[in-house]
């Protein structure tokens, strides 16, 4: 969840190893630090808070030091105190290490260290290894890499998911970086290296990278790259180009980024309609899949039974995605927070086809989940082998090296905390899985799948209209939620996962308490919070379930509570029953959420915005949780 950059080459460091940060903060925003090396000496300079304490802390200091690390942190061992802020140094003050993740055996690894001599100043995990490092380094002076070795021997005591990179004083011409179950990725240019957490830190600097894999560690010098195992296997790995730019990772013109990325959603589902879908399929041929996703037909055969795991946003796009796969293909699917699904997981069942959905490719808890399924079916009998397959942004991520079949979602780079756009690609990701898994059991006819895609054409322009129609609409309902404390969401069938989608932005970026709940579970409880001073917002789609979606919604009217809806304009008895109608297109119900979310995004941002708060570093939470 932390940000970490490095840098070895030419350059004055301390320039390319905030903006590298700047870059990262969406990874955590708590504080932040940089060390680089000067003089025979360690600089370390860290700041409790944003990435601007920092940057004010460095004003006018004057540091020509080409190599360096930096660190954006989100706090897990120890308060967000400067003390506890990145780089941490051994006690000589000679070895600086920034780290993503948690030393589960730091504790252990602390009280050996005490006992030998070592003076401990923060009450991080992460400290403990540039002492364990220092200590190491003892006695491998004749070493031809002894920087190198005593990382290598240090990591391979340290248990837990981490990602590292470390300099010295004593060996300044080097920057080393380890991985295991944290993401680190390397960085090409001309007789000058980085090392990120994330690739948006890269992409200003080259698109020259090389992801390292767990158990990996590599040795940055200014002549070149070095690969090793945590074994001290030497490896021969080249580097890939990417296919960002700059641009990508700038607002456009836009306050923040959230909205960007908003606005950046019909574009999204153009990009996935077009990768997804076989544009030479018509509804008379039958022979071919009209999705065309590069998944084997060994993923499909036999299939009985699907379980999601995700985490977060993602979950609810699972939840929208069972509904699919239920409705459209008739598959039993389950979906399973990844946390809990760790320690109790789903009986084991014959030709079970798991899917992880996580945006970064990197959730710690969703990447645990899908290992623990492969590794408990490994051994059994051919029917319960493990089949894998995610659903990600990032397919050159963890998840991607995990699992066999990847379908990339095609969402970009997004950089708010709060996700909207890559939510509504997982959407198209599993609209893609289900009608191909509908056709190829013949769950629905030619024509029934014809339909579905052109619905599913018409969509960017359906968004495109609740944008240009509604934002300044919504932007001035926003004002009447400033001070509002608590908000209920409401939807049944497809929609009910929209609801909790939106009751999450809204907590998300606002700070709202706000919940989600299927509209005919109202009155089993939930109905006792409302009066005058909570609003409901309530998703109503002509449909199935739009009449009993109006009936529980005057349920809520009845307790004087204000009733937003969001349904389409010319539906009268909808016009009557809400008390502000915030109007969509007319779209086939099973299709609905697509468009049906983007109000709820665009009110929750608008919310917050209104309210003065940071909207793309909400508190407490970073853009991909890479420790459990």
């Amino acid at each position: 969840m932390c940000g970490i950059v490095g840098y070895i080459g030419t350059q004055a460091a301390s320039n390319i190893l905030l903006e590298g940060l700047r870059k990262l903060e969406y990874r955590g925003y708590d504080s932040a630090g940089i060390a680089t090396i000067l003089e025979g000496e360690v600089h370390c300079v860290r700041a409790k808070g944003k990435l601007i304490n920092l940057q004010d802390k460095l004003e006018g200091e004057v540091n020509p030091a080409q190599v360096g690390i930096g660190h954006t942190r989100w706090a897990t061992h120890g308060k967000p105190e400067e003390y506890n802020a990145h780089p941490h140094m051994d006690t000589a003050r000679r070895i600086a290490v920034v780290q993503n993740g948690i030393i589960e055996n730091y504790q252990k690894l602390r009280e050996e260290l005490k006992a030998v001599g070592h003076e401990f100043r923060s009450d991080t995990d992460t400290e403990v290894i540039p002492h364990l490092i220092a200590e190491k380094i003892k006695g491998l002076a004749t070493n031809d890499a002894p920087l190198l070795e005593a990382v290598r021997q240090a990591v391979n005591e340290l248990e837990g998911a981490f990602a590292i990179a470390v300099i010295s004083a004593d060996y300044p011409d080097e920057l080393i970086v380890a991985r295991q179950q944290a993401p680190l990725v390397l960085g090409f240019g001309q007789g000058e290296f980085y090392c990120a957490s994330d690739t948006p830190a890269l992409v200003p600097y080259t698109r020259a990278v090389l992801p390292l894999e767990n158990g990996e560690l590599a040795r940055l010098t200014p002549l070149g790259v070095e690969v090793y195992t945590f074994e001290g296997q030497r490896l021969r790995k080249a580097p890939r180009t990417l296919n960002w730019n700059p641009v990508m990772v700038e607002k456009q013109g836009f306050k923040h980024f959230m909205l960007k990325e908003i606005y950046e959603q019909p574009g999204v589902v153009r990009a996935c309609l077009e990768a997804y879908l076989n544009p030479e399929w018509n509804a008379t041929q039958t022979s071919e899949s009209p999705v065309r996703l590069g998944l084997p037909e060994t993923l499909y055969s036999n299939l009985q039974r699907i379980q999601i795991v995700a985490c977060g946003t993602s979950w609810h796009a699972g939840l929208v995605g069972k509904h699919l796969i239920e409705q459209l293909a008739g598959i039993p699917t389950q979906v399973q927070y990844a946390s809990e699904f760790r320690y109790s997981p789903t009986p084991l069942t014959p030709n079970t086809l798991t899917i992880g959905v996580t945006q970064s490719g990197e959730t710690a808890d969703t990447l645990a989940a899908l290992e623990m399924e492969k590794q408990r079916r490994i051994e059994l009998a051919e029917a319960f082998q493990p089949r894998l397959l995610g659903i990600t942004n990032r397919p050159e991520s963890s998840l991607g090296h995990l699992v066999p079949h990847i379908i990339d979602t095609h969402a970009g780079i997004e950089i708010g905390v709060a996700a909207t756009k890559t939510f509504v690609a997982q959407l198209m990701a599993f609209y893609g899985l289900a009608i191909d898994l509908a056709f190829r059991t013949q769950a629905l006819s030619t024509t029934q799948v014809a339909e579905l895609i052109e619905g599913l054409r018409q969509l960017p322009a359906q968004i495109e209209s609740v944008l240009e129609s509604q934002e300044r609409y919504i932007e001035q309902l926003a004002h009447d939620f400033a001070e509002t404390q608590d908000f209920i969401f409401l939807g049944r069938g497809i929609n009910f996962p929209i609801a909790l989608e939106g009751a999450l932005k809204l907590k998300e970026i606002s700070y709202i308490h706000a919940e989600g709940y299927p509209a005919g579970e109202m009155k089993h409880g939930p109905i006792a919070l409302l009066d005058a001073k909570v609003p409901v917002v309530a998703i109503a789609m002509p449909g199935l379930v739009f009449e009993k979606v109006l009936s529980n919604a005057q349920e809520a009217r009845a307790r004087d509570a204000r009733l937003i809806g969001v349904t389409p304009m010319d539906e009268q008895e909808a016009a009557d029953t809400f008390d502000t109608v915030i109007p969509v297109p007319h779209i086939d119900e099973i299709l609905s959420p697509i468009v049906t979310v983007i109000p709820l995004q665009l009110l929750s941002y608008h919310i917050a915005a209104r309210r003065g708060l940071d909207v793309d570093q909400p508190r407490n939470l970073a853009k991909s949780v890479t420790v459990e």
